[in-house]
């Protein structure tokens, strides 16, 4: 082979050859798909991550081209490996391979020992030359590392990029270097900038960035793959080996230079190297910019030892200083996604090692219905929205009172004045205010109550509302029932009932709460999102509901009460305490396997896998005192003779819908006759007048009073 070579030049003839620093540049796009790989994936796996870097051949007599990382040079969440192969391809992005080491800590990033780091990388660089690798991918002559610290919190990052290079030693001598241009003569000059554009223009070949070039009096240029090296030592060729170079600089070659020239040398034994920076203007090849050159080179004895640890260099400096970087995207990033990320955040982060299992698409994608939103709403509006809710219609037909902003957290005093805005249009206003990415709505309306007859005039607006009720509960996955009243959650709860939609209940006392989820229906329907629809009675006893312990209708709790009886009456800290309650139930609800089905577990209970109840127990009722500094978790059964959510109560409603509903508003005693209640408390008033009768036969005596 002839390694035929231009005449020395003077000016660089016997100098040690010197390569400008790589250099790289982070794309915004790859420190937010690092934080959702961090928190959605890694989590506290400080393993090394497989990644990507792009570069390509200067294009600018004035500028260098960077090594450049996107957010597609990080591998995807359902495959960990290297994302090298789904980028080939691309004549403006080289791939290369690099090694991502994000840590936990900032200070174990600043604790990391960076000289073996770079040296662990020179070594598998030896390692692949000597193996054969870097023949068939030469990419790996240019493997980075990345050492990082992702602060999630204020979205700041902390990194070093380095380089490894194998250091000669001794240097490399550089004896020539010149323009492609002046160092090759016309024809050789005008067969080789053809062959490069054919190189680049290739979609087998655009991407890789070592090549041999051989130039012949017959055949002119041609390049070739490192594996067809045997090719080029026929006698009578020119070979150059050549590069992509992203260096801009006339009188000295780029970085990945460094390397190649190690390869040459180890692999094909050659010392006196003709190499040839390649450089491009406007897509096609620039023999002007592009350089020929000389050089040198005797490798280390020692690397010729399999177990030898070979010097490095190339970490990147900063500033002319070794450092790290630190870049911040919290100012650039748009404000509601700022908050989205900061609101999940402390999910995600549970996920990490206490809720593993915690599934936040479904808590994000959840439809909650919030009736009533006073004290209880309002809470329990806020704490969805805390556990990633996004989806909620707030229902209430009262407007902000005076009273109202102290102890109800979604109002102010501005919205109290010229009468009070409604509560459920300011509530929804107020919750967007607070996250903007929430999805509220607000729905001014009354719910038609038993107990409470309405005229004839008015029938048409309360069979209005009762269809409005109907369809806002059939488009929800979950209904809070959180109003003042007693009878005013009886038809949610029927509806809910023959829906199986989950429902929960949240009521207070002056110093007492009740918090509980609804069993599932009577009769099978079609299933939901958040709940299946089973025949709960082949299963066991149905749960009950809000009502199935009253041995009475709803009736009216509002006219004739004292303003102490109308208002809700209650210690301060209960509302938080309840709400939170019932917000935790049904998490935990949408968590278990049986979702709706789900049986009621008490205070004690043993739960069998902490996989399929990672929230821990799921009770039916939750009963506490503030006064008594107490809770107890209580189980009960559905009653047949609920007015709520019986069997006869739901069957009557399917068959006869609106027109059951009037009848219920308007007759008081109905319910009680159609679940037999009435019959029941007769049944129990002529059982007293048996057993007196009975005294009386018997000889003892009754005293009248």
């Amino acid at each position: 082979m002839a390694n035929t070579s231009p005449s020395p030049s003077p000016s660089s003839e016997g100098r040690i050859l010197q390569f400008p620093p790589f250099q790289s540049l982070v794309d915004d796009g790859f420190w937010r798909r690092l934080s959702a790989l961090k928190l959605d994936t890694l989590r506290t796996d400080q393993s090394p991550i497989f990644i990507s870097g792009f570069y390509a051949p200067c294009s600018h007599s004035s500028v260098s081209n960077y090594l450049a990382l996107h957010s597609e040079s990080l591998p995807s969440d359902s495959n960990m490996e290297s994302p090298l192969e789904r980028v080939r391809g691309n004549r403006n992005k080289c791939p290369i391979p690099g090694t991502l080491l994000n840590t936990n800590t900032l200070e174990s990033f600043r604790s990391l020992d960076r000289e073996s780091l770079l040296k662990a990388e020179a070594k598998r660089i030896l390692e692949d030359i000597y193996s054969g690798r870097a023949e068939e991918d030469p990419s790996v002559l240019l493997r980075f590392l990345i050492i990082s610290f992702a602060d999630l919190k204020k979205w700041g990052f902390y990194y070093w990029c380095a380089f490894p290079a194998l250091v000669l030693d001794p240097p490399a001598t550089l004896l020539n270097l010149k323009p492609a241009s002046e160092a090759l003569n016309s024809d050789e000059v005008v067969s080789l900038s053809a062959a490069c554009n054919e190189w680049r223009n290739s979609s087998v070949t655009t991407d890789v960035p070592f090549f041999l070039v051989s130039i012949s009096p017959n055949s002119g240029a041609i390049l070739r793959p490192l594996k067809d090296w045997e090719l080029c030592k026929d006698e009578g060729q020119k070979v150059l080996f050549g590069f992509y170079d992203p260096c801009h600089l006339p009188t000295n070659p780029g970085w990945p230079l460094r390397n190649f020239l190690a390869f040459i040398s180890l692999r094909w034994n050659v010392e006196k190297i003709n190499f040839f920076c390649y450089r491009e203007k406007q897509g096609t090849a620039d023999m002007r910019l592009s350089l020929v050159g000389e050089a040198l080179v005797s490798p280390p004895s020692a690397w010729r030892d399999p177990e030898c640890i070979p010097k490095a260099v190339g970490w990147e400096p900063k500033g002319g200083k070794l450092m790290p970087r630190f870049v911040s995207l919290a100012e650039s990033m748009d404000p509601e996604r700022l908050a989205v990320s900061a609101a999940e955040l402390n999910l995600k982060l549970m996920r990490w090692r206490t809720l593993p299992s915690l599934d936040l698409d479904m808590l994000s994608g959840v439809r909650c219905l919030l009736l009533g939103v006073g004290t209880l709403g309002c809470e329990v509006a806020r704490i969805l929205m805390a556990w990633g809710v996004r989806k909620m219609t707030l229902v209430d037909s009262g407007r902000v009172a005076m009273s109202n902003p102290v102890r109800q957290s979604l109002y102010t005093f501005q919205d109290c004045l010229n009468g009070g805005e409604f509560k459920a249009n300011a509530a929804a206003r107020n919750l967007k205010q607070i996250f903007p990415a929430v999805e509220a709505e607000g729905i001014v309306m009354p719910i038609p109550m038993p107990g409470h007859p309405i005229s004839a005039k008015e029938t048409d607006t309360v069979l209005e509302s009762c269809k409005r009720l109907e369809d806002l509960i059939e488009s929800h996955d979950v209904t809070f029932l959180l109003t003042d009243t007693r009878e005013s959650r009886w038809l949610p709860t029927l509806i809910c009932s023959n829906k199986n939609k989950i429902a929960i209940t949240a009521a207070l006392g002056f110093d007492s709460y009740l918090v509980m989820r609804h069993g599932a229906g009577p009769m099978p329907t079609a299933p939901g999102p958040c709940g299946t629809a089973t025949d709960v009675e082949s299963a066991g006893p149905r749960l009950g509901c809000y009502f199935c312990n009253d041995v009475v209708a709803p009736i009216d709790s509002v006219s004739n009460r004292t303003l102490d009886q109308q208002c809700t009456v209650t210690r301060p800290g209960l509302a938080p305490i309840a709400s939170a309650l019932a917000v935790e139930l049904l998490v935990g609800l949408l968590h278990h396997p049986n979702k709706i089905n789900a049986k009621g577990e008490n205070a004690g209970s043993i739960v069998s896998s902490s996989e399929e109840t990672p929230l821990g127990i799921l009770p039916h009722q939750i009963r506490g005192s503030i006064s008594q500094s107490s809770q107890l978790t209580l189980l009960g059964h559905s009653s047949h003779s609920c007015t709520a959510c019986s069997q006869a109560v739901v069957t009557e409603y399917r068959q006869r819908g609106l027109e059951f509903m009037l009848q219920a508003i308007n007759q008081p005693t109905y319910l009680e006759d159609l679940t037999g209640l009435t019959e029941l408390m007769n049944s129990v008033g002529s059982c007293q007048l048996d057993w007196i009768d009975d005294d009386a036969a018997d000889g003892d005596e009754i005293d009248d009073f």
